[in-house]
């Protein structure tokens, strides 16, 4: 063989490797693209049903009226939300708001009694699970996309097609922060 020949072959080899490494990266920013849109539409379901749920506390608790402001202000700040990040510190404060709105059904018995509420109530437990396993998904795809983009020797191919680190789906909740404070002294 020449070397021109050689040449060609590891020429052709490079190529066909940095091809490769081109196509899973395109095939990580897909999962991750599609990680997101099934964390999306359960969010979308989930603000579909707040309007429900608030029409339904306002009959009940009608002068609670802060609470419900707050949860439907929360809820069009999380839709409006643009930004990975953004959206996920707007759906825990929305998150933390809901429970505060159940926290109160506690004080009105025919609230907690209504079988729509109870109907809705069931739901956004059942959302809250389906968001949950939406952002596992998510978080693994971009988990996988972050180690190839970043990695040796793909990270090369990764800059110069512009493939960037996605950013994780978090929902900041004060109370998964919060660290307990326990105390054994006796007084």
């Amino acid at each position: 063989m020449s070397t021109a020949t050689i040449f060609l072959i590891v020429i052709l080899a490079l190529v066909a490797y940095i091809i490769s490494i081109y196509n899973r990266l395109v095939r990580h920013k897909n999962l991750v693209e599609e990680g997101w849109s099934g964390i999306e539409t359960q969010l979308k379901r989930r603000a579909n049903l707040i309007p429900n749920l608030i029409e339904t506390v306002k009959g009940y608790a009608g002068h609670e009226k802060d609470t419900l402001e707050d949860v439907v202000r929360l809820r069009n700040q999380a839709t409006s939300a643009t930004d990975v990040a953004e959206r996920g510190v707007a759906e825990g404060m929305l998150t933390k708001a809901l429970g505060k709105l159940f926290a109160l059904a506690e004080a009105y018995p025919d609230l907690k009694a209504n079988e729509n509420f109870m109907q809705l109530q069931g739901a956004l437990q059942e959302l809250e699970d389906q968001i949950q396993l939406a952002r596992r998904y998510y978080n693994g795809t971009v988990r996988d996309m972050n180690i190839l983009v970043e990695s040796f020797p793909s990270n090369f191919v990764a800059g110069q097609f512009n493939f960037s680190r996605a950013k994780f789906f978090e929902i900041e909740e004060d109370a998964d922060r919060a660290v307990p404070q326990v105390s054994f002294e006796s007084d």
